[in-house]
């Protein structure tokens, strides 16, 4: 099995990252509206995009299995975006776009592909959590099939902010009923809202 193993959809082609890709990754990373609900600084220059890019996405792609895609246009290849998911518990995936590109379908487009991926190769379920002040994540949670599950508090670093989370869930493999806990064990305050 070829580890992230390109993808293509109506619009998009999903691959990896490369080294000639820092330009445009430090495009997504470095602004701040973007990267306002993630859990880094919006890096500072081109240094740091690349060594984002080594500690993130070198190290899935030199394992036996990974989900870390570019999302790139079909016109041009170029990265606009990223979709991974976690190969290790709880499977989460995440995601990010430059906002030229928001409210087009996109994310959602490209999320899908990888979901698909993942669920083939033997994923058992995916999880995935957003900022409850940043409830189009949700959405795009929703359109992919997860359902809400419950919500949590935690201190978030290195922002040193305290965030509530709101957790989705895909199973594939297992029980529809398993919930993934550990972040509700995790933090004295949870509670399951009415969405």
């Amino acid at each position: 099995m070829s580890n992230t193993p390109t993808i293509e959809t109506e619009r998009l082609i999903l691959r990896r990252f490369t080294s000639s890709d820092l330009e445009a990754l430090f495009a997504i990373l470095r602004d701040p509206i973007v990267n306002r609900f993630l859990p880094w600084f919006p890096v500072t220059s081109l240094v740091e995009a690349e060594a984002f890019y080594e500690q993130r996405y070198a190290p899935v792609y030199q394992a036996e299995r990974g989900y870390a895609y570019a999302i790139c246009l079909k016109e041009d290849n170029v990265p606009i975006g990223y979709v991974n998911i976690g190969i290790q518990e709880p499977h989460d995936l995440g995601y990010a776009l430059s906002q030229k590109f928001w409210h087009q379908g996109i994310t959602s487009e490209a999320a899908q592909a990888v979901v698909a991926r993942a669920k083939a190769d033997g994923i058992p379920y995916i999880t995935a959590t957003h900022d409850r002040l940043n409830p189009n994540s949700g959405l795009v949670m929703r359109k992919l099939g997860m359902s809400y599950r419950y919500s949590y508090e935690e201190l978030w670093m290195p922002k040193e902010i305290k965030v509530i989370f709101r957790l989705y869930q895909l199973n594939f493999t297992v029980h529809q009923d398993f919930t993934y806990q550990k972040y509700m064990e995790q933090s004295p305050h949870h509670f399951v809202e009415q969405i």
